[in-house]
C-alpha cells in the first residue's frame, strides 16, 4: 500500500483513475496517456538468472501508472514475473492477453477504499455485495485472489474490531470457496502511511483469520508495513505463514527499491519464504527511484530463490 501523503502517485489515485485508464488500455489507445518512460526490457536470454525461481513473483500496477498498461505488461512478463497486482476487473483482459496472471484483483474503484473495512459493521452489506459482485468474475478471469481491508480505528477496541471483521468475512466466506477464489485482508502500518488504521499488526490479523476458519480468507502480509510496526519479519512469516495469502514487498523506509539502499535483506527473506513451501505469490510494491524496469529487474533478481 503506498504512501499517499508523500508521492503523486499513489493507490488511491490510480483508484479514482483506473477506469478510465482501463477502458484507454482495452481500445489501445496508450497515446492519450502522454509521453510513457522508456521502456528497456528485452527477452530473457539463455541461463539469465531471472525467471520463477521457487516464488511465484508479481508486481503491483500503481507504481508504474505512468506506463500504458498493455506496454507494462508486456515489458514484465519480458522481465520474467507471472503475475500483476492490483488491478480493476475492466483491466484483467490486458493482463491475461499479455500472458500474466492477474494475482489480485480490486473489487472496487473507492477513494475510501483503504478507510473503509470489514472492521465496521456499517459497511458489510457495501462490502458484501462489492465481494458477491466480483468474486464469480475474478473465477472466470483466472484472478486467485481479491483485496479487501480491515478499516480504520475510529475509536474500536480490537477486541470489538475483529469481531466485527470475523462476522462480516464469514458471510463471503462460502461464495470465495465455491468459487475458489481468495479474500485477501491487507495488513497496513499505521505509523507512517495510514493513520489510524486497524490492521496494522500481524496479530490482529492472524486473530481475524483464525475467527474466519476458511481456506479462501487470508492476510496480505505487506513486508515494508509489518517492519515498520513490528520488524522480526522471517520469524513472524514462519509463525504465520499458514495464515498468509499474498506478499508484497517494498524497501525500508521510503518504500523504494528493496537492494542494499534499505534496511532489509530481502534475498534471505525470499529464501525463507520459498522453504516454508509458500505458494502465493510475492509481488513487488515499491516506487522506483531510477528507470523503473531496471530497479524491477534488480527486484525479481533479489528474490529468485
Amino acid at each position: 500500500m503506498s504512501n499517499d501523503s508523500q508521492h503523486s502517485i499513489t493507490r488511491r489515485k490510480l483508484l479514482a483513475a483506473s477506469a478510465g485508464v482501463a477502458l484507454v488500455a482495452l481500445e489501445g489507445s496508450a497515446s492519450s496517456l502522454g509521453a510513457a518512460p522508456h521502456l528497456t526490457a528485452s527477452p530473457r536470454p539463455s541461463g539469465s538468472p531471472l525467471g520463477p525461481g521457487r516464488l511465484k513473483q508479481s508486481v503491483c500496477r500503481w507504481p508504474y501508472g505512468k506506463i500504458p498498461l498493455p506496454d507494462f505488461c508486456r515489458a514484465i512478463r519480458a522481465l520474467g514475473l507471472s503475475g500483476i497486482d492490483l488491478l480493476q476487473p475492466a483491466e484483467w483482459p490486458v493482463a491475461r492477453d499479455a500472458g500474466l496472471v492477474v494475482s489480485m484483483g480490486y473489487p472496487a474503484d473507492r477513494p475510501d477504499f483503504i478507510a473503509t473495512g470489514f472492521n465496521d459493521r456499517a459497511h458489510h452489506a457495501m462490502l458484501i455485495e462489492e465481494l458477491t459482485r466480483t468474486i464469480p468474475l475474478a473465477q472466470a478471469a483466472g484472478v486467485p485472489n481479491v483485496i479487501t481491508m480491515f478499516g480504520n480505528r475510529a475509536g474500536k477496541s480490537d477486541a470489538d474490531g475483529i469481531a466485527a471483521c470475523v462476522e462480516g468475512l464469514r458471510q463471503v466466506a462460502p461464495l470465495a470457496e465455491s468459487h475458489d477464489v481468495t479474500v485477501c485482508v491487507e495488513l497496513l502500518n499505521s505509523k507512517v502511511d495510514h493513520k489510524d488504521y486497524q490492521g496494522d499488526h500481524t496479530e490482529f490479523g492472524v486473530r481475524v483469520i483464525d475467527g474466519v476458519g476458511s481456506d479462501h480468507v487470508k492476510l496480505l502480509y505487506d513486508i515494508y508495513h509489518m517492519q515498520i510496526m513490528e520488524g522480526d519479519i522471517i520469524r513472524t512469516l514462519r509463525d504465520s505463514i499458514a495464515h498468509i495469502g499474498h506478499i508484497h514487498t517494498g524497501g525500508v523506509p521510503g518504500r523504494h527499491e528493496i537492494d542494499d539502499t534499505q534496511e532489509l535483506n530481502y534475498h534471505a527473506v525470499a529464501k525463507a519464504l520459498a522453504d516454508l513451501g509458500f505458494a502465493g505469490f510475492v509481488a513487488h510494491e515499491f516506487e522506483p527511484t531510477g528507470d523503473p524496469l531496471t530497479a524491477l529487474r534488480g527486484a525479481v533478481a533479489i528474490c529468485t530463490v
